[in-house]
C-alpha cells in the first residue's frame, strides 16, 4: 500500500549500463522487475514516479547505456538528469517535489551505497520524510547493501520490501 498521499517514488539510475554491473544482494534485472512494480503502483494510486538518471559532465558523448532501460519512462512521470552522485544537486527536484506537494519520498534503484544514499542524505537535508525499498535496490557488495539497510537507512526513515507496496 502507498504511504502516503504525499509520497512520490524516485527511482535512482535505472539505465542499462548501471543495470548491468555485477551488483548484489539482488541482480540489476531482478531491481529493476521491483521497480517496474513499484512504479506501477504508484501511478495507479495517482502518486507522482520520478525517475533518476546520471549523465557525466564535461562530455560530448555520454557512454552507450545511459539512457533510461525501454519502457520505464510513462507519460506523466518526473524526468530528472544528475551531474552528481546524489539527484537534487543542480537537478530542480525539490522544486518539482514541492510543486507537487510532496511530502515523503520512496527510494529505489541502483546502486544502495552511491546514488540511493547520496539522494536519501540530500532529500532528509531537505525536509522529506523517507522510506526504502531494500529489495528494490541492490549495492557494489552484500554486505555493502545489507549494511546500509540495517544501520544507515532506519536512522533517516522507514525500510520496507516491495510487497509493503503493491
Amino acid at each position: 500500500m502507498i504511504a502516503s498521499v504525499t509520497s512520490a517514488l524516485i527511482l535512482i539510475d535505472l539505465m542499462p549500463r548501471i543495470i548491468a554491473l555485477p551488483v548484489a544482494p539482488h541482480s540489476g534485472e531482478r531491481v529493476l522487475d521491483r521497480c517496474r512494480l513499484l512504479a506501477e503502483a504508484f501511478r495507479a494510486a495517482g502518486r507522482p514516479v520520478v525517475a533518476v538518471r546520471v549523465e557525466r559532465p564535461g562530455v560530448s558523448e555520454q557512454p552507450p547505456g545511459s539512457g533510461f532501460v525501454d519502457g520505464l519512462v510513462q507519460p506523466g512521470d518526473v524526468v530528472i538528469v544528475k551531474r552528481t552522485v546524489g539527484a537534487f544537486h543542480g537537478t530542480g527536484l525539490d522544486d518539482r517535489l514541492r510543486g507537487l506537494g510532496v511530502d515523503t519520498l520512496v527510494l529505489a534503484g541502483l546502486v544502495t551505497t552511491m546514488g540511493v544514499e547520496s539522494t536519501a542524505r540530500a532529500a532528509s537535508d531537505h525536509g522529506y520524510e523517507l522510506e526504502f525499498v531494500a529489495d528494490a535496490m541492490s549495492g557494489f557488495a552484500a554486505d555493502e547493501h545489507d549494511f546500509t539497510v540495517e544501520k544507515i537507512f532506519p536512522r533517516f526513515g522507514d525500510v520496507h520490501d516491495t510487497a509493503h507496496y503493491v
